[in-house]
């Protein structure tokens, strides 16, 4: 994309900024649902910058532009910002301001501040409220500003619905899940529930769809009362099967955008349970005058975080056939490289082959990050067919992937050594390898949140005076989003500790550290963790964690001098399960590679 063909957008939108007197107009890369991936329609931050990273937000004033984004982009996004005249806010670095207090210092007395109510939830469209008060200036939220410009924007996404697999379990059942949710609707002094968040949704009503690439959810809202609950979506979306499911749960169907339409019409006696931070601050704004709203994280989140016996189960299924794929995978690239031309893309088509080789498999549940080299120092790197690294036999190589399928939703990382590797590159993929170990075999008492596991995978890099500009884990969705709140595991505490939670038995969360040298390599190893209860003593219950991906950790980057006896014993003992579960599925050939790539060290 050329450099001027941004500068004629943000050309354009400050004209249009001018026409309604606007000072700052803010451009977040959300949808109407806060989502964190988002279909074309909804890439409007990406239209007005160039940056095509997942996350951020752009601020444009009538003489500058800037982006805010964290630490997994900023190689990337100093990059595609390169020559636009747009300055990177590098968040969380010393010296970088909030958006928000940046916007606070700059806005001038009496000015304006404009954005898309869609696509800004509620809780910071009051805190630029705030900041337009104080500075005795307004905002305009109505328009979309982008959207006059964008001549050929995509429309806005309709794919078909589809029932997830029944299941034998009630309180997985629609009735299960709904007087669940309204039992914790009565403990929060509430009778009416807004539910935005399209995850939370698809789950609660066991359906599925495709509007977002990788997420399989449908654009759609839903009000939840004691008596009925609507669904809004698009009826296009629906086929016969869904419209069964629906009518035989009695939810009502009404269309998408009428939401707002039924919000303003809610009777002012109602009390509104919400998620300030989820839901836009349009349908917010739109709430009659003086109702009552009980602001509270959606009970769902907790609910859909927490897997059932019969959801672990069919997980433990999924990763089983990913792992087939992956170590299928991982053979072909060890025995194929150097003789055949192998690229970061063609390798990523290999491996989606491979998964999609596997029963119930729906799609890939992320972009595949295919890494060589220099390439993988950037954490969310997409390789681009035509511009792609050419693998060759030697450095190494990362792998970030995942797949859906009927029985669950996979992501796993492992980096590669394609040939000789640096001492430099062993003592860090080493150093890695026993981060993720260690808080594999984490032993904790119930009660600890992810930032008090956090530090036993950072500690084997941080006696190396190094560290990785991100959490060390999230949580996993069930045939949802990859990335799916509350669970984490992170150093960092958010004002709102939304990101973080108990540890409860049940719950699914990534263990993937890594290293990243800008312009040399990078590294990064990831499991899925299933949290689950160890013995109980006088001192409470104490928990730990079940491995359920599987899958070899490459033996040939590893320094084993570097490694403690205890930790040779936790990667034997992996690779010992990775071997049981797997080697029934390989050829004669495959099978006699993984138990070399398994062996005891």
């Amino acid at each position: 994309m050329g450099i001027s063909i941004i500068q004629k957008r943000l050309q354009a939108l400050r004209e249009k900024m001018a026409q309604r007197n606007i000072d700052m107009y803010i451009i977040p890369s959300s949808d109407f649902h806060d989502s964190e991936y988002v279909g074309d329609y909804f890439k409007t931050r990406e239209y007005i910058t160039g940056f095509t990273g997942s996350a951020g937000t752009a601020l444009v004033t009538m003489d500058n532009a800037f982006l805010w984004t964290d630490g997994r982009y900023f190689i990337q996004a100093e990059k595609e910002l390169e020559g636009s005249g747009i300055e990177l806010f590098r968040m969380g670095e010393e010296g970088v301001p909030l958006l928000e207090k940046f916007i606070h210092e700059n806005l001038p007395q009496g000015g304006m501040i404009g954005f898309d109510g869609r696509v800004v939830n509620a809780h910071l469209g009051q805190v630029y409220e705030k900041i337009a008060k104080h500075k005795k200036g307004n905002l305009i939220t109505d328009e979309d500003l982008i959207g006059d410009i964008w001549q050929e924007r995509p429309e806005l996404p309709c794919q078909q619905m589809y029932v997830l697999e029944p299941f034998s379990s009630s309180e997985l059942s629609i009735s299960g899940k709904l007087a669940a949710l309204r039992e914790k609707l009565g403990k929060c002094k509430g009778d009416t529930h807004i539910l935005t968040s399209l995850c939370d949704i698809a789950w609660l009503l066991n359906i599925r769809g495709n509007d977002i690439p990788c997420v399989p959810v449908t654009l759609s809202y839903l009000i939840l009362t004691m008596e009925e609950c609507c669904l809004y979506v698009n009826e296009r979306a629906l086929n016969d099967t869904v419209r069964e499911h629906l009518s035989k749960n009695k939810i009502k169907v009404k269309d998408y955008h009428k939401i707002y339409q039924d919000v303003r019409q809610l009777d002012v006696n109602r009390k509104v349970v919400l998620d300030m931070r989820s839901v836009n601050y349009g349908v917010f704004h739109t709430l009659p005058q003086g109702i009552e709203v009980i602001d509270t994280q959606n009970p769902t989140v907790m609910m859909k975080a927490v897997k059932s016996p019969e959801e672990v189960e069919n997980i433990r299924e999924a990763h089983v056939k990913d792992g087939v794929a992956f170590t299928k995978f991982m053979y072909w690239l060890k025995k194929n490289i150097g003789k055949e031309k192998i690229t970061e893309c063609s390798a990523a088509d290999y491996l989606e082959e491979l998964r999609k080789q596997q029963k119930n498999f729906i799609e890939l549940s992320f972009e595949t990050i295919s890494a060589y080299g220099a390439n993988a120092a950037m954490m969310h790197y997409q390789a681009k067919p035509g511009f792609d690294a050419l693998l060759k036999p030697e450095g190494l190589y990362l792998v970030d992937s995942g797949g859906h399928y009927r029985e669950g939703t996979t992501d796993i990382t492992r980096t590669i050594a394609l040939g000789d590797i640096t001492q430099k590159e062993r003592t860090m993929f080493t150093a890695v390898c026993r981060a993720n170990l260690k808080l594999a075999n984490a032993k904790f008492l119930y009660g600890c949140r992810g930032w008090n596991l956090d530090i036993l995978a950072r500690e084997p890099l941080w006696q190396l005076g190094v560290d990785y500009r991100c959490g060390t884990g999230h949580g996993v969705g069930y045939v949802l989003n990859v990335h799916e709140s509350p669970n984490s595991f992170r150093w960092k505490i958010s004002k709102d500790m939304s990101d973080n939670c108990v540890l409860e038995e049940g719950m699914v969360t990534t263990d993937e550290p890594g290293y990243y040298e800008e312009g040399k390599f990078g590294i990064r190893t990831e499991n899925e963790l299933l949290c689950v209860k160890g013995e109980k003593t006088e001192y409470g219950q104490f928990m730990e964690f079940e491995n359920l991906t599987v899958a070899p950790i490459d033996l040939d980057a590893l320094d084993f001098q570097e490694m403690s006896g205890e930790e040779k014993t936790m990667l034997n003992k992996y690779h010992e399960k990775v071997y049981e579960i797997l080697e029934k599925y390989m050829t004669e050939d495959e099978r006699e590679w993984l138990r070399e790539y398994t062996r005891k060290i």
